[in-house]
């Protein structure tokens, strides 16, 4: 019954996380990703949200997760789940359509579990070599993996289906958060500031990304807090940074999004090269 996890970065994919884990009690709270999160459920079963729909995942069965897509994810059974997962960016894939010549620039998922035996095969072998620090087969088997999920499995973006006006101020609305992470607006500010009507605009907000901007601020917090923590930085002076009032609020947050307390995912930062540390 006992929770592990170990996080390191991929050995050979430029912006790629790994994560191997088993959970049984944890919960990951409503987020986001700024890339994609591909994973192979090993054992159990994991039962996630994904803007708005409940999907379960059993052994065997590969997750799909696209970028900025809100979900959770939690066990769909008393023993938990265990799984094998890829976080790579939207880079990665889009450089693997464009080789490809597919006829859209960012590959989507349209379905967020996926029963594909050799696809699944090949993720565990991919996530294995990168395990082992094996740069040449992990780099040949994850560009195979990404390959085969794009051609059998993705389809283009879907249009957005906001108004012009109400894409324009979410797009404003984003762009400030992202330069206010320790002194945010309040909505009232926030729909000033982009010259829309406060409960407008968060209907449209979250319409557009999933989430009342409060929490996308979390996630935002979040994920500018792993890169100054991959960049070496004290996680007491992340959480000052990114605008957690202390190191327990960074810590509570940043398990619940990421699934590793900080200073774990720090020292798995730091050795990946030999596949990470465990973590429970």
């Amino acid at each position: 019954m006992k929770e592990q996890a170990h996080f390191w970065r991929h050995p050979a994919v430029p912006g790629t996380d790994l994560l191997k884990a088993r959970y049984v009690t944890h919960r990951f709270t409503r987020h986001v990703h700024d890339g994609y999160a591909i994973g192979l459920i090993v054992g159990g079963v994991e039962e996630f949200d994904y803007r708005g729909t409940l999907h379960r995942a059993g052994a065997g069965e590969v997750v799909l997760v696209n970028p900025e897509s809100v979900h959770t994810g939690q066990a769909g059974t008393p023993d938990g789940w265990s799984y094998r997962m890829l976080y790579p960016s939207i880079e990665a894939l889009a450089g693997i359509a464009a080789e490809l010549g597919v006829r859209y620039a960012t590959p989507h998922f349209p379905r967020q579990v996926v029963r594909d035996e050799e696809v699944a095969l090949l993720l565990g072998r991919a996530h294995q070599a990168a395990e082992r620090g094996d740069a040449l087969a992990a780099s040949t088997l994850s560009r195979t993996l990404f390959a085969r999920l794009v051609t059998r499995h993705a389809t283009p973006r879907p249009a957005a289906v906001l108004p012009a006006e109400g894409r324009r101020a979410v797009r404003e609305a984003l762009d400030l958060l992202h330069g206010s992470l320790v002194d945010p607006p309040t909505l009232d500010d926030l729909a000033d500031a982009v010259g829309a009507r406060p409960f407008a605009l968060l209907r449209a907000f979250k319409a557009e990304t999933g989430l009342p901007p409060h929490a996308y601020l979390t996630s935002l917090r979040v994920r500018r807090a792993r890169h100054l923590l991959r960049s070496g930085v004290r996680p007491a002076q992340v959480a000052a940074e990114v605008g957690f009032t202390d190191q327990a609020h960074l810590n509570r947050h940043f398990k619940r999004i990421v699934g590793v307390p900080p200073a774990a995912y720090q020292r798995a930062a730091g050795t990946y090269k030999t596949g990470g540390s465990a973590i429970s």
